[in-house]
């Protein structure tokens, strides 16, 4: 098949582009006069207006013939009072900021500036001034266009443009008000260059600083001529409020040579910047009249630069503001005429002017701002009502009944009416909303980002939303034709409010379908997974139940696919959700949870980082273990804990619920008789490997006892045995700093000491080793350690003599009988005196002291005189004890 040529017919074509034209009866560009400039409407009350500059273009559907001004001025926004100019003021402020923040310039970049009041410096562009300021001496344009290109740096121009400033200032202060205004003409000629595209908006805040102080101080000085007389002599105070009749008549006079001077700019931009710098003084001569800004905006169409010309719409819009009172006319007519600027950008698909070198992305990056900031300013303080007018003005609507039918608008400009339309309009034409957005797809702004912001906006008031199975279903049609993973994520983020809190699961899974789809295909990428992070975190919160989350389709799945700190927050709120409604017994949900809590260990970098960064990750593993009851499979739950140990290893408060977990496990299963006795066993040796792997000495004494009363109460004597040895053990390696910098851990110690002394009643000793084989390191324990306090130690030394009176009882407590006899008595009584020697040494010592008796228990110390006097008598050195306790009551 050969190719063929398109067959074009031209004439047609040229009928069908060319715009209608209109005669006027005033250039558009030429220079206004001193006196009020009107505008003569044409017959019928309309004016139509084609700029003659403007080149026929087929792409502009929306024709500046369709905009009426008279017609569409919606509610006059009065804005004369004091704290209304004060708000503007600062929101300018504020603007400004955010622009140079948001296009920060590189210090270091030359920038090409075409005037040379930069290079030269300030004193040398200076020419000297005359008394008047005619026409010809300003129309110096041959010469500036005869000037050299000059390099410079930004740091350079910053600085010449502050001393510009100051010069501009300085000269006003000397009533050189020549000077001044030809410097102020000089600065504004910078925004004629936008070579350096990146730096212009930082330019256009500075070039438009010295505009608002020239205009401040016009404005000061035309005020002043009407409130003070040449001789000094105060004649009135002007109101806020005031009428052009309350001006005196040379202030009119010095008003209207301004004007006359700024109308004799050659250069197109000075002029009309200049003109908008005084704009507020056109109130000295008439009341302002919405002409003034409609001649105003169509003088900015004869720019030709299309960011220069947005720039300049920029300034007019923020002027304006500053007015006591004006219409929304102006305004619509700016946004008309950008986006018809927008179109020639778009459909060029290329560089407006060769400088860009075909980055037209970044044009409309730095027009973005102006539309923004116009948009905001239109659609303050309307109505409903005026919202659907100004929609028809807009073009997106043709009337009050067909809504967005078969209309589109430009992309960039249609993000910025979705984020200031109403909420609740917004809602009610939600789907007529989606299906323009549908349609407008040009390529200034992305369209996935328009479907993002409106569904944020609808969620704002998800019970509002007008037609929510019409407003999902474009949505998933939408999203189903994406196959990029971001878009297809961005987009269904936006509006899976709408579909959770309408308890719509099928829609749901279909959106989760598509994510597997996609991923499969291609790597998630940093901002897809945010983006999937926050889908799973919406689902997570709004389900109150584990298993409904994972009987959704692919939810694990994807979440397998997942890596890095997003997958931690997902699993964190996953454990954190799953712990929060008791206990965890279903098989397969411990079995998802356990891979969960697998998954978020393993990303924790325990060497690398901080104890708090992974301490709540921990808390939730260690929760979650806690959480899980297997019920009568005893078996089961004990493999699970000895997955734990293995799989969590470096959390060692984990180690520790595992001991407790696994000592529950022993007394629950020593119910069932002689058949669990296998299974107590495997839990002690299960703790016996365990304890070793805390590294805290404390809490490994407080768990070998802990398992040592299991073993006790299961008969095990030979695992306690070993239990209370390995306890004792740890006495040795604590820490006394710890201890003396953590006063709680000392009182664990010693109550932990008492609590082993009143378990040994149940383990008497042994042949080999005698009844104090346990006694005697504890005893050693007591003298080599300086924290302990003479009322700890007397506290534990009278646990040992509770226990030498048990155990010398000639029935004792249990059946056990390894160890009995004379021996074994006079053992007892031997270590019990030499016991409460030293109870009455630290009586004695401490009894001198003026509080002494809060430092000793003092029933204590009297119990143990009766318990010992009782074990005392019964032996032959009963009139030592007697002595000893007699001692003690003395002092006591």
């Amino acid at each position: 098949m050969g190719l063929e040529f398109r067959r074009r017919d031209y004439r047609a074509e040229e009928q069908a582009h060319a715009l209608p034209r209109t005669r006027t009866d005033t250039h558009p560009l030429s220079a206004s006069s001193p006196a009020p400039h009107q505008v003569e409407e044409s017959e019928g009350g309309k004016y139509d207006f084609f700029d003659p500059l403007r080149a026929t273009d087929g792409t502009a559907e929306v024709s500046v013939n369709a905009i009426h001004l008279e017609d569409i001025s919606s509610k006059v926004t009065v804005a004369g009072d004091i704290s209304s100019q004060t708000r503007v003021r600062k929101e300018w402020i504020s603007f400004k900021k955010m622009l140079m923040q948001r296009f920060p310039a590189s210090k270091t970049s030359p920038i090409s500036m075409v005037s040379g009041v930069l290079v030269k410096g300030v004193h040398k562009a200076i020419e000297p001034s005359s008394k008047d300021l005619h026409s010809g001496e300003l129309d110096d344009h041959k010469k500036f266009e005869e000037e050299d290109v000059k390099v410079i740096s930004l740091q350079e121009c910053l600085k010449k443009l502050q001393e510009l400033k100051d010069e501009i200032n300085r000269s006003w202060c000397a009533d050189d008000r020549v000077t001044s205004l030809r410097l102020s003409i000089k600065a504004v000629r910078l925004l004629m260059d936008s070579s350096v595209i990146q730096f212009y908006p930082t330019l256009f805040v500075l070039a438009t600083d010295i505009m608002d102080m020239l205009g401040d101080l016009v404005w000061d000085r035309i005020k002043q001529k009407t409130e003070i007389t040449e001789e000094g002599g105060f004649v009135c105070s002007l109101p806020d409020n005031f009428k052009a009749g309350d001006i005196s008549f040379d202030a009119k006079e010095t008003c209207n040579n301004w004007f006359s001077k700024i109308s004799s700019v050659p250069e197109l931009l000075p002029r009309i910047y200049l003109e908008l710098a005084i704009l507020p003084c056109w109130r000295f001569l008439h009341d302002p009249s919405e002409k003034i800004l409609q001649r105003l905006v169509e003088m900015a169409r004869g720019i030709a630069d299309p960011l220069t010309s947005a720039y300049c719409r920029l300034y007019l819009v923020q002027c304006a503001q500053r007015l006591p009172h004006h219409d929304t006319g102006f305004l619509i007519t700016c946004i008309n005429d950008l986006k018809l600027l927008l179109m020639h950008i778009t459909s060029a698909k290329e560089a407006v002017d060769e400088n860009l070198s075909g980055n037209s992305k970044l044009l409309l990056t730095l027009i973005e701002p102006t539309i923004e900031y116009i948009l905001k300013c239109l659609f303050m303080d309307l109505k409903q009502m005026d919202i659907i007018n100004l929609l028809v003005s807009l073009g997106m609507k043709s009337n009050s009944t067909i809504l967005f039918e078969n209309y589109s608008c430009i992309s960039i400009v249609l993000h910025y009416i979705l984020k200031e339309l109403p909420i609740r309009f917004t809602c009610f034409y939600a789907v007529e909303l989606l299906h323009l957005v549908e349609t407008t797809d040009d390529g200034s702004f992305d369209q996935s980002i328009n479907f993002k912001l409106l569904g944020h906006r609808l969620c704002e008031t998800v019970h509002e939303v007008n037609r929510v199975q019409l407003v999902v279903d474009k949505i998933i049609q939408v999203i189903s034709c994406y196959d990029n993973l971001d878009a297809f994520l961005m987009v269904a983020d936006a509006y899976l409010d709408i579909i959770l809190e309408n308890q719509l699961g099928t829609f749901l899974n279909m959106i989760l379908d598509g994510i597997l789809e996609r991923i499969c295909v291609g790597k998630i990428g940093e901002t897809g997974l945010l983006i999937l992070q926050s889908i799973f975190l919406k689902t997570i919160n709004h389900f109150a139940d584990i298993e409904k989350i994972l009987a959704l389709n692919h939810f694990v799945d994807i979440l397998d696919m997942m890596h890095g700190s997003s997958r931690n927050s997902i699993n964190m709120h996953i454990l954190s959700m799953a712990t929060r409604n008791g206990q965890i017994q279903d098989p397969t949900v411990i079995e998802v949870l356990l891979e969960v809590a697998q998954a978020l260990y393993d990303d924790l970098d325990f060497s690398n980082m901080r104890k708090d960064d992974y301490q709540q990750p921990s808390r939730l593993i260690c929760h979650f273990v806690y959480m899980v009851d297997h019920g009568t499979d005893v078996e089961s739950h004990l493999k699970f804990l000895a997955h734990c140990r293995g799989g969590f290893s470096s959390i060692s408060e984990l180690q520790e619920i595992l001991v407790h977990s696994s000592n529950n496990l022993a007394v629950k299963a020593m119910g069932d008789g002689n058949s669990s006795i296998s299974f107590v066993k495997s839990c002690l040796a299960f703790n016996e490997v365990t304890v070793p792997a805390i590294p805290t000495s404390i809490r490994q004494l407080n768990l070998y006892i802990e398992t040592a009363e299991v073993a006790l109460l299961g008969g095990f004597i030979s695992h306690s045995n070993g239990l209370i040895n390995a306890a004792v053990n740890c006495l040795p390696n604590v820490d006394p700093v710890n201890v003396m910098r953590m006063a709680e851990d000392g009182d664990m110690i010693i109550s932990l000491i008492c609590k082993l002394c009143a378990m040994l009643v149940m383990v008497p000793g042994s042949h080999e080793q005698g009844v104090s084989w346990i006694l005697r390191p504890l005893l050693d324990f007591l003298d080599s350690q300086s924290w302990i306090m003479p009322g700890m130690k007397v506290k534990v030394l009278s646990a040992f003599i509770f226990l030498s009176a048990a155990q010398s009882q000639n029935q004792l407590p249990y059946r056990y009988h390894a160890v009995s006899g004379e021996s074994y008595h006079e053992e007892l009584l031997s270590l019990s005196g030499g016991v409460l020697q030293d109870i009455v040494n630290i009586v004695i010592q401490e009894s001198s002291k003026h509080d002494w008796f809060q430092d000793i228990p003092l029933l204590t110390v009297m119990h143990c005189e009766l318990e010992f006097f009782v074990l005392g008598c019964s032996w032959k050195d009963s009139s030592r004890s007697l002595q000893l306790c007699c001692v003690i009551l003395y002092n006591v």
